[in-house]
């Protein structure tokens, strides 16, 4: 195929200005999409010429997962506008007799279903440096600190852990009640650390910020309930102090609890009452395996690893 792709996308311009129909944001969008599969070349060193169906299934996937500077993937529907300015790309290198024949057929045989990414998790030594990071001596450190370990031990939504009230806190059983999607309540449990973190809190922090009759659990400086983007951003900046890595939420303690639990031989019918899950299939998730534990079981398992 003669031209650098620079050169085929201009005359692609020009054949795309030349049809009836086109506005201009049409044809702006086009290019935008024509850009997006260069860029993938780019990164993988490929060659346009070289397009075969591998080839689409791959862009697809990356447009799914990782296209966008390392954030989420295009939507669905953003993919199939991609791939269809893809389409008319060949189709016109085709008519220009620089391919035979079009290698992005229409039809569903190019539909690619891309793997939901696993869930992220912390490893144990990277929630052990979380929690050590609040200043404890603090009034709002002892709150944090009380917030990430009923996050990390109760494995509860954002939502959840915001509308807590201290009525909901059962000591002498360890347990919280919360109330999950579609307001349905169910009782988590929390250990020791968590007991300690709550109870300081409680005792030596709520009490000073407090300013009415307030059942919330967890307080701003102004003595209101602190509001969900509050929780975020708090997990944000100790994960930053203690060296973790980028976009560690709320969510993310979730689904290291969960995640613990499974190495820990934990049934997965338990994890699922206590995340809350409706289906066992979304609990399912976390039946995940690191390559460290992959490699591990194939060499002590695998009878031709050795050697």
């Amino acid at each position: 195929m003669g031209g650098s792709f620079n050169e085929l996308t201009q005359k692609y311009e020009l054949y795309l200005r030349g049809q009836r129909g086109l506005s201009e944001n049409t044809i702006r969008i086009y290019l935008i999409d024509v850009e997006s599969f260069r860029q993938y070349l780019a990164q993988n060193r490929l060659d346009p010429s070289q397009m075969d169906r591998q080839m689409l299934r791959g862009y697809l996937a990356w447009l799914a997962t990782s296209a966008r500077g390392g954030r989420q993937g295009y939507a669905r529907v953003s993919i199939t506008r991609k791939l269809t300015a893809l389409r008319s790309f060949y189709r016109f290198l085709v008519q220009e007799e620089w391919f035979r024949a079009s290698p992005v057929l229409s039809g569903r045989s190019f539909q690619v279903k891309v793997e939901k990414p696993l869930p992220a998790f912390l490893g144990k030594q990277e929630v052990a440096r979380l929690m050590e990071t609040p200043d404890t001596s603090d009034i709002f450190g002892r709150r944090d600190q009380a917030i990430l370990e009923v996050l990390y031990s109760c494995g509860v939504r954002l939502a959840e852990i915001h509308g807590i009230d201290l009525p909901d806190i059962k000591f002498d059983s360890r347990e919280i009640l919360v109330r999950g999607k579609g307001s349905k309540e169910r009782w988590v449990l929390f250990g020791k650390p968590t007991e300690d973190a709550l109870r300081s809190y409680l005792s030596d922090s709520r009490p000073q910020l407090a300013t009415g009759a307030t059942p919330a659990l967890f307080l701003n400086r102004y003595g209101e309930r602190l509001s969900r983007r509050s929780f975020e951003k708090l997990v944000r900046q100790y994960s930053a102090r203690a060296g973790l890595r980028d976009g560690v939420h709320p969510h993310t303690l979730r689904h290291t609890f969960a995640s613990h639990m499974l190495e820990g031989d934990a049934d997965l019918r338990v994890i699922q009452e206590l995340l809350g899950h409706s289906s066992p299939t979304t609990t399912q998730l976390y039946t995940h395996i690191t390559k460290g534990e992959a490699r591990n079981a194939y060499l002590k398992f695998h009878p031709g690893a050795s050697g």
